[in-house]
């Protein structure tokens, strides 16, 4: 009789740390795990600040699926519907085939998209903050623009060019903003025609504070901190157009922005919208406090797309926040509650009170708040630091990351724009051209 077969959709942080622990912990021949995912590497997104902001190679931020999950089968590939009724996955592979692929516990942990609003021009300017690549891009961009703005006499586009705008002040916002504007100010340095005061950056939040997952007084001292590295807050602010980077707020202030990044919040993967699970008001998986898809008991979810009650609050509709330290607790217990149904064990309640946050402000800088004890500056950096590389999967990313920081000491960020990842091509295609332009009339082709 063929093993049961665990299929993971999602190799993200909740998709790996959940394969790990059922590859360590099955019996050999116990159940066949396949993790598919569309990129063949996990990204931990809290670290992408510090790869867009030079501290950190961004190969090490990532952990390869393949790599990390030796006795797991790793596809690469797209999953477009989810026929439960059938116990079916309709899956598209990189070479373009499509196949329907069964399995007998299903884990869908695709995570989370962009949240977009229908601002008009966000979709021609804006840039997101999910993905290693959007880091690397905004790194090479920000750079450059200090190149160009550095070579320029044109004030307004001078002004333009160093003008930085990010909106949504969430732990996303906030991190990537402060790291890059650290980023930046080192590297500004370099350029004698320029100072720091030539640049602006601006922080627009709709609501009327910023960081809502620390209490108010961390958020108003995360707030201040911003402001003292000259960074502009405006709270109860929201956009209200983007077309061709003419940024208008809806408090009257008009400028132009040449960097424009939208960090105003997630929603679950738009793949869950194909498949007969039961889902929430806001496209979430309904699942039960053990981590099952409600009416199901083969069908198990946990992260972002996932809407579980939380049992350590008195109010009964409360949820777990989309955080990373839920993800990751709920992930170590899904993978236990799958091993306890594959042996007919009872499944365990999920339950967890949330520990904290913690947060870096840029370089030395961090705020954080954890179980009631509040640091701030280099204690809440450091702290910062150190349980992220903690919760950092796999040995060997860890010992990069720490070489990173170690290399750090003694020399400075490397602040150098790569702007050719983006288009590597370009270079050569002008060079094939210019045996290929067409030549006047009259000519032959010995002429």
């Amino acid at each position: 009789m063929p093993s049961p077969r665990v299929v993971i959709i999602g190799g993200g942080h909740v998709g790996l740390t959940l394969a790990l622990r059922l590859q360590k912990k099955l019996d050999a021949g116990e159940a066949r795990v396949t993790v598919i995912d569309t990129q063949p590497h996990m990204t931990y997104q809290p670290f992408l600040p510090e790869a867009a902001a030079g501290s950190l190679e961004p190969r090490h931020v990532v952990v390869p699926l393949r790599e990390a999950l030796k006795r797991c089968e790793v596809l690469t590939a797209q999953v477009s519907t989810i026929d439960h009724a059938r116990r079916c996955l309709t899956v598209t592979l990189g070479d373009g085939k499509v196949e329907q692929l069964g399995y007998d516990i299903l884990v869908p942990v695709p995570g989370s998209i962009s949240r977009a609003l229908p601002i008009p021009g966000l979709a021609e300017e804006g840039v997101g903050f999910k993905t290693i690549g959007e880091a690397i891009y905004l790194r090479n961009h920000v750079l450059s623009r200090l190149d160009i703005a550095a070579s320029t006499e044109d004030e307004r586009l001078r002004r333009r060019l160093l003008t930085f705008l990010f909106i949504g002040g969430g732990y996303a916002g906030i991190e990537a903003l402060a790291e890059l504007q650290s980023m930046a100010r080192y590297a500004i340095r370099s350029y004698p025609q320029l100072s720091e005061h030539d640049m602006r950056w601006v922080l627009v939040e709709a609501m009327g504070r910023i960081m809502p997952e620390v209490s108010p007084p961390m958020g108003e001292y995360t707030r201040q901190q911003l402001e003292d590295l000259g960074i502009e807050v405006k709270l109860n602010t929201t956009a209200n157009s983007l077309v061709d980077g003419r940024v208008e707020l809806s408090d009257g202030d008009v400028f132009d922005a040449d960097t424009i990044v939208w960090t105003a919040g997630v929603k679950p993967h738009p793949m869950l919208e194909d498949s007969d699970l039961p889902r929430d008001a806001k496209g979430r998986l309904e699942c039960t406090t053990r981590l099952q898809v409600k009416g199901t008991d083969n069908v198990f979810s946990a992260g972002d797309c996932a809407a579980v009650q939380d049992l350590t609050s008195s109010d009964p509709e409360a949820l777990t926040s989309p955080s990373a330290q839920h993800a990751v607790r709920q992930a170590k217990l899904l993978a236990d509650n799958i091993i306890a149904q594959l042996r007919g064990e009872p499944l365990q309640e999920y339950r967890h009170k949330h520990a904290g946050s913690v947060a870096g402000l840029g370089l030395f800088r961090g705020a954080a708040e954890v179980y009631g004890i509040k640091l701030k500056g280099l204690p809440a950096w450091l702290l910062h630091r150190a349980y992220h590389l903690m919760k950092m999967p796999t040995a060997s990313r860890k010992a990069r990351i720490l070489g990173d920081w170690l290399l750090e000491l003694p020399f400075h960020r490397q602040v150098v724009a790569l702007g050719e990842l983006h288009d590597p091509r370009a270079e050569f295609v002008k060079a094939a051209n210019t045996r290929g332009l067409p030549k006047p009339r009259g000519t032959t082709a010995a002429g």
